[in-house]
């Protein structure tokens, strides 16, 4: 039967790394899918990993209905054997809804990847509805490390290397950018504490004792 499957996980953990297997895998046994995405790091209408591969997709729009964009594509000769939706938990949660009716009404196979909380631990209203209409939802099991070596379990905001709380939820950038906005998985603990990479080198530098003019 097909099923809505949805792989989460941090960012750095091999989401994207994982569509584009699976799109490799299907597309080499004669089998043709449609990709979606939203807001992808290399730019509009592209589904790319960190390892430097990238395929075209079809980039979503805030209002598009996903549904009638397949009924379309089928009418007009189309195939869609499968469908794989990246960067998903920037979908609308009613375009989530019509990614189940593509699973349900039309028989095809549907794999979201995304992550499931923003940078404030909030869950992202796109894969709130993922968890909760999916058929599956499987755990990716690369881990993404926290600087300390902890597994990493939270997303990260920073701006010149320091990791902010407010702001708008939806910010594109990436992991490893010292400069502008940039993002670092954390674990839990250096989460709550606001302790990036950055400033626990910082820490590590500063003196234990100020000096003390001898004056």
């Amino acid at each position: 039967m097909p099923e809505l499957v949805f792989f989460s996980g941090t960012m750095d953990c091999g989401k994207s790394t994982l569509a584009l297997q699976i799109e490799h895998n299907r597309s080499a046994r004669g089998l043709q899918g449609v990709i979606f995405t939203r807001d992808d790091r290399a730019g509009e209408g592209k589904l790319s990993s960190r390892l430097g591969l990238v395929t075209d997709a079809v980039e979503v729009e805030h209002d598009q209905d996903v549904y009638a964009y397949l009924v379309d594509h089928l009418s007009r000769g189309g195939r869609a054997d499968y469908v794989i939706a990246d960067e998903a938990q920037f979908l609308a949660p009613e375009q989530i809804d019509q990614l189940a009716h593509v699973v349900d009404d039309l028989d095809i196979d549907v794999f979201a990847f995304g992550i499931t909380t923003d940078f404030r631990s909030k869950l992202f209203p796109g894969s709130q509805r993922l968890v909760e209409l999916a058929d599956r939802v499987e755990v990716l099991q690369v881990e993404a490390l926290c600087w300390c070596g902890a597994r990493a379990t939270h997303n990260a905001r920073t701006i010149g290397g320091t990791m902010v709380v407010e702001g708008a939820q939806v910010v594109v950038g990436d992991v490893n950018q010292s400069d502008a906005i940039g993002y670092e998985v954390l674990c839990r603990r250096h989460h709550r504490r606001r302790m990036t990479a950055a400033s626990a080198h910082a820490s590590a530098l500063s003196p234990d004792v100020l000096p003390v003019s001898s004056t």
